[in-house]
Formats: structure tokens, sequence, C-alpha cells
């Protein structure tokens, strides 16, 4: 509602995991496909129909996991999609094992004596890769999210917004923070704005979640790059199947 998103003219799209049951609670169309696939069924939607308004909900493992190269080559390509990555830093629904987001020294069921591998730092990847407007917070900022999602949706090219997010049942069981309560707390005050960051030294920064819009620019977009060059090679042809398509 905040960026007057037409609810008859928008898909949200989602993987396998405790995120993709989202779609499911919107009054709008919604495709729920296999695991770590929703981005490359999005770029579909998009390509088959520019005029549609096309967002993915997905989590840590499903899009930085076994969906990790359709992440990078969505953002790549810049094309207009609003990715909403909802992390956990766990595998939440198959029985709390370590994911690619999953901090250095947490437990999970694969990591009994405490996670040993660098963890992503998602908003820092999408980045590199090339998308348009990168940004992340917490369930503990609600309306900084909200107003996200809404820039999200507004910019036309790849979108991404992280969401750190509680998991009670195995993430705060495995690392004795029990009550939902507290991990929304924790995240409260561990949060420190991007621009406050940035005058701070890295040791300072150590453990603590960075929040904030990361990239907001203006780039190209791959669905109108390819529509534009379609209408160059097949000229009226192609406006004439448009014009009906749209007709």
């Amino acid at each position: 509602e905040l960026a007057n998103i037409d609810f008859e003219n928008i898909v949200l799209v989602s993987g396998i995991g405790c995120s993709s049951r989202i779609p499911g609670y919107v009054k709008c169309d919604s495709l729920h496909t296999t695991h770590g696939r929703p981005i490359a069924f999005a770029t579909g939607l998009k390509l088959g129909n520019p005029e549609l308004d096309v967002a993915v909900f997905t989590g840590d493992g499903d899009a930085a996991a076994i969906g990790g190269n359709h992440l990078i080559h969505g953002a790549r390509r810049n094309i207009d999609l609003t990715v909403i990555c909802i992390n956990n830093n766990i595998y939440g629904m198959t029985g709390g094992q370590i994911s690619p987001t999953s901090p250095r020294g947490s437990y999970g069921s694969t990591a009994p004596y405490g996670a040993t591998e660098t963890p992503f730092d998602l908003a820092k990847l999408v980045k590199a890769a090339g998308a348009s407007y990168v940004a992340r917070w917490t369930t503990a900022h609600p309306l900084q999210l909200a107003n996200s999602i809404r820039r999200g949706l507004e910019n036309k090219g790849f979108s991404f917004i992280e969401v750190l997010s509680q998991c009670p049942t195995y993430f705060g069981r495995k690392n004795r923070m029990r009550s939902p309560v507290e991990m929304l707390k924790w995240m409260k005050e561990n949060s420190i704005n991007r621009r406050k960051a940035l005058r701070m030294e890295p040791k300072e920064l150590e453990g603590k979640i960075i929040v904030g819009d990361f990239v907001r620019e203006e780039k190209e977009e791959l669905t109108t790059v390819i529509y534009d060059l379609i209408e160059e090679k097949c000229g009226e042809r192609f406006r004439s199947i448009k014009s009906a398509y749209k007709g």
C-alpha cells in the first residue's frame, strides 16, 4: 500500500523454507516454486510480461546456498525484481542446520561445536554483483523495513532487501536465546545505522548488524534492454503483437 501497488498486477514468488509461506497470506497472485529457484521463476515471469510487478520472498538457505547462482546473476542482470530475503541465520524448516549466513561460532545441528566457516554478507555480495537497490533491516525495525520495501518496489531494477529475523525454535534454542522477545531486543540493541558505521573502527563493528540502504542508483534494466532490442529488430510486427497482448 505504501508503494501504491495494484494488487491485481503483482505476483509474489517464493521457494522452499519458513519464509516461503508469506505469499499465501497476501491477497494477490503467487507462485510457490522449487527450492532455490524463486528468482529463476520470477525472471521468467518478468520477461514474459514486463507489465507485472514481481517480488520474491526467500530465505538465507534458499537464496544464498542452493539458489546462490540465481541470486548473483539476477543482480548482475539488474532485472526488475524485488527480492526480500528473510535471513534467520539457520535452516529453520529442516532441523536447524548451519546456513551460509550462520555467524562463525554459532551452534546448529550440523555444528555442535560451533560454525567454522566465514558467513556471507548478503548485502555486500549482492551489491558487488550489480544490484541497483540494496538494503538491510531487522524485524525490530518494522517502519524502516516497510519504507525500504516501498523503495525496492519503486526501483526499476534488481532490488534486494535483507531482513534479519529471529528463529527461536532452532537458532535461539541452540544459541541460548530462547525467547523471541529476547532475540528481538538483541537485534535492536546490536543494530547500527550504515551512516554511523562509516565513522566507526572495524573492531567496534564486530558482532554488530549494520542496517540501512547500501545502494540506490539508476542503471539499465534487463527487461527494457531486451524489449527495446526486439522492437528495433522486428519493428512494426513486434509493436502490433505488443498492442494486441496489452489490449
